[in-house]
């Protein structure tokens, strides 16, 4: 027996005054009504209803269950308001997470967007690059990079981050620019370990043709900003996102090099802890995401 369900139905014998009204309003039978209401009585060990052929009336223990009965009622009603509430308001606080350089640099200046068109949501943005479990830190939404490992999660696909290999032009005055990607077993190849951990990297030509290279080089580090230092140092050359270093390469401190061949992207998704139970505050930060992800200015791949 479903207990909450028995107690409405026991609120609603007792406010009709028959159980066969009970059972109109419930969608049930008046048999039904009536072996709830004595299940209940069964299971509480004490009568809660006199029932004579005219009337119901109710006990003493009948009339205090009643009292409790309803105001449990009524504290369901109001919880199930709040979530209804809750879930269909543009309002509250939205918890966001992302990685550190792609947070600062691109998600950040799309939350500041965002808050000025939502004024009442109030956001919490951290930056982790360690894989955030969202139950765990309580976010209502994340930023993820790369394949997305099969879970519950709801997941909205944004994007691809393309990757661009550069250098500096005094670096390129000092060796000769790379042709194909052969070339790069002559040059010094600084790589973002996180990614390119294999010390492979992966290029493929207009038809799809593979042409990896095994690289070798002074630097390796997980870390893309230290990367990127080390090019504008001269150090060598790097494969990097292309958010990461599109400033650089518009004032040509940098130089994109082996344009005509393709690097693998990487999958932006914005996951979030529920695929069937979204808050509207959470939806339309997503949606918000989706259409500037589209925008040219930020460089994304979509579609």
């Amino acid at each position: 027996m479903d207990q909450l369900a028995a107690m409405a139905l026991f609120v609603r014998v007792v406010e009709t005054g028959s159980f066969s009204r009970a059972a109109a309003g419930s969608g049930l039978t008046q048999p039904t009504v009536s072996k709830q209401v004595a299940a209940l009585e069964q299971r509480l060990k004490a009568r809660l209803l006199n029932r004579t052929t005219r009337a119901l009336t109710l006990t003493d223990i009948g009339a205090g269950y009643y009292e409790r009965c309803k105001r449990i009622q009524e504290e369901l009603d109001a919880a199930e308001s709040l979530a209804a509430l809750t879930g269909t308001a543009t309002q509250g606080r939205l918890r966001v997470g992302s990685s550190v350089a792609f947070g600062r640099q691109i998600i950040a200046p799309m939350v500041l967007e965002f808050a000025h068109r939502y004024p009442d949501i109030r956001i919490d943005l951290s930056f982790d690059d360690r894989y955030v479990d969202l139950l765990a830190q309580n976010l209502d939404v994340a930023i993820r990079m790369g394949r997305l490992a099969d879970s519950t999660l709801g997941a909205r696909h944004l994007g691809d981050n393309p990757w661009v290999l550069v250098a500096t032009p005094r670096y390129l005055k000092q060796h000769a620019a790379p042709r194909r990607p052969a070339d790069l077993k002559l040059h010094n190849c600084l790589a973002y370990s996180s990614v390119q951990g294999d010390d492979v990297w992966r290029f493929s030509g207009a038809r799809g043709d593979a042409h990896p290279v095994t690289i070798n080089g002074s630097l390796r580090a997980n870390n893309l900003s230290t990367i990127r230092a080390a090019v504008l140092a001269h150090m060598g050359v790097a494969i990097l996102p292309r958010y990461v270093v599109r400033a650089e390469l518009a004032r040509h401190a940098m130089v994109a090099l082996l344009d005509e061949y393709a690097l693998p992207s990487q999958e932006i998704h914005v996951v979030f802890p529920s695929p069937r139970y979204v808050p509207a505050k959470a939806r339309v930060f997503i949606e918000f995401l989706s259409a500037a992800f589209a925008e040219p200015r930020w460089g994304f791949k979509t579609g």
